[in-house]
């Protein structure tokens, strides 16, 4: 008998629960928290949900349907590619601004369900649809690719959240598959970067939702390592509110430098904070 595959991170079971905390928010929020900025810049409350609405009609149409409205064209370079899903964003949550809260949170809850319910039916290790760009993957599979589309959902709640000062779901079960998956971005973050074979790059999420990452260089390239035993070069420790806001562009290298401790090889250490696990 062959052996079960498994799923190096499983995510589609949290969509419905994660999706039902997202409803349950939206519906608790007042006029003036629904028009309340955040922390992804121009983007207010409203625009956030307009545009997590956007994610599930698009996978809906795309995926599901085999329909595609927008093609990318002419992308030459990953910058091409963000500045044509950057104009697609700002198109629609424009539009949007002209639907109610109300009329919004309807349609994400319709269209949340349908969306959890396609994403069952994908065998795990197919090719996606899109790869996870922003890990250097020219193909990704579809386990992965759901994975990177929990941590858009989970990131832009968490937005929310943080703007309307209302917790929730920095939890073991959600987090931490959360930032399981943006540490795919790890070694990519470290390509360029010239190290003696061996060496050992640890990041330390703390508290008990977190946990612990390391890259290792081979002597072709940089790897995710499960390797324990051996000393860390660089180790980087943080708290989950700095991780999440760091690796999603919320707030700066800089300004996460005075929230994090480097232990070790400061200079080789920094460089874990330009990791960006999202396509910015």
């Amino acid at each position: 008998m062959a052996a079960i595959q498994k799923i190096p991170i499983q995510t589609t079971h949290l969509f419905p629960i994660l999706d039902k905390l997202l409803i349950e928010l939206l519906r608790s929020l007042g006029d003036t928290e629904w028009h309340s900025p955040t922390i992804a810049k121009l983007w207010t409350v409203k625009d956030i949900a307009a545009h997590l609405l956007d994610g599930n009609l698009r996978t809906l149409s795309s995926s599901r349907d085999g329909y595609f409205g927008e093609k990318a064209e002419n992308i030459n370079s990953y910058a091409d590619l963000v500045l044509f899903l950057n104009n697609l964003n700002h198109d629609w949550t424009n539009a949007a601004r002209r639907i109610s809260p109300r009329v919004l949170t309807d349609l994400l809850e319709i269209t949340g369900k349908g969306y959890s319910a396609h994403l069952k039916t994908l065998n795990p290790f197919d090719e996606a649809i899109y790869s996870v760009a922003w890990t250097g993957q020219q193909v990704s599979e579809n386990w992965f690719h759901i994975a990177r589309e929990y941590t858009e959902k989970f990131i832009h709640q968490q937005q929310v959240r943080d703007a309307v000062g209302k917790p929730g779901i920095l939890t073991k079960e959600l987090f931490f598959p959360f930032i399981d998956t943006l540490m795919y971005g790890l070694p990519h973050t470290y390509r360029n970067v010239a190290a003696d074979t061996g060496t050992l790059i640890t990041i330390n999420i703390v508290s008990e939702i977190g946990g612990m990452w390391s890259v290792i260089k081979t002597t072709s390239n940089w790897e995710l390592t499960g390797v324990e035993n051996l000393p860390s070069t660089a180790t980087i420790t943080m708290q989950p509110d700095t991780a999440w806001k760091l690796f999603s562009k919320g707030i700066s290298p800089g300004q996460a430098y005075d929230e994090v401790d480097i232990a070790g090889d400061k200079e080789l250490g920094r460089v874990a904070l330009q990791m960006v696990s999202v396509m910015a």
